[in-house]
């Protein structure tokens, strides 16, 4: 059996993906920092409760023993993630956007991914197929930001693509530090979710899917990537 902990899942994509992977046979354990939207999330798809607040030491390493004590991880999807809108849920550009802003999504984003990433490596080194799944965004990616003809180029925002462009380079890094695992960056695709104020332009369902197929990748699968539903993305 495969046990697989998403963090950051009560709702939205990782809610999604918990239903998708408990429906493939995994045994899916829903990181939630909220006890009660989690209890109730994990019951809804039939998946177990792990209290998880990726930004605070103490929980993150209460939740790793706890995961330990119920028989190992071999799955791990980094999901939790804000994207740090300013007043009126608006974007903050470059001319506004301030070192406590980007302190507050890195917080998340990038620190919260390492943070959970230490903490249960370990365990993954015990599992005979052990995935990380990183949840990015094109948004990240330099090439598409720096092309005219691509939507990327056009979101002016700069806290949330920075932090995301971190979590590519945290994935290459410590794809190359342990070869043994399969260690990928995933984009969903402009989802509707809470994180976006509900603007975006598919369904969770179909933002999930690339979340879920990287999940279950083989040993012989690919490693230090960055893959949209289509294929591999530019860095």
């Amino acid at each position: 059996m495969t046990t697989t902990l998403i963090t950051g899942a009560n709702k939205g994509l990782g809610l999604e993906t918990a239903r998708r992977l408990v429906t493939a046979g995994h045994t899916v354990l829903l990181g939630s920092r909220d006890p009660a939207r989690g209890r109730a999330a994990a019951d809804r798809v039939g998946a177990r409760l792990v209290v998880l607040d990726t930004t605070d030491d103490a929980s993150v390493e209460a939740a790793a023993r706890s995961v330990e004590a119920d028989g190992g991880l071999d799955v791990l999807v980094n999901n939790a993630g804000i994207e740090g809108r300013g007043p009126g849920n608006t974007v903050v550009g470059a001319a506004d956007v301030t070192a406590a802003d980007m302190r507050e999504t890195f917080e998340t984003n990038v620190f919260g991914t390492v943070r959970v990433l230490h903490a249960f490596l370990p365990l993954l080194g015990r599992s005979a197929a052990p995935v990380v799944v990183n949840v990015s965004s094109g948004l990240a990616s330099l090439a598409l930001a720096t092309d005219p003809d691509h939507p990327a180029a056009a979101y002016p925002g700069v806290a949330y693509p920075a932090s995301k462009t971190a979590v590519n380079m945290v994935t290459v890094q410590f794809a190359k530090a342990f070869p043994r695992m399969r260690i990928n960056a995933v984009e969903p695709g402009f989802t509707r979710t809470d994180l976006n104020g509900n603007t975006g332009l598919q369904t969770v369902e179909q933002g999930a899917e690339i979340i879920v197929r990287m999940a279950q990748v083989g040993p012989d699968g690919p490693t230090g990537g960055f893959f949209h539903a289509e294929g591999t993305l530019p860095w």
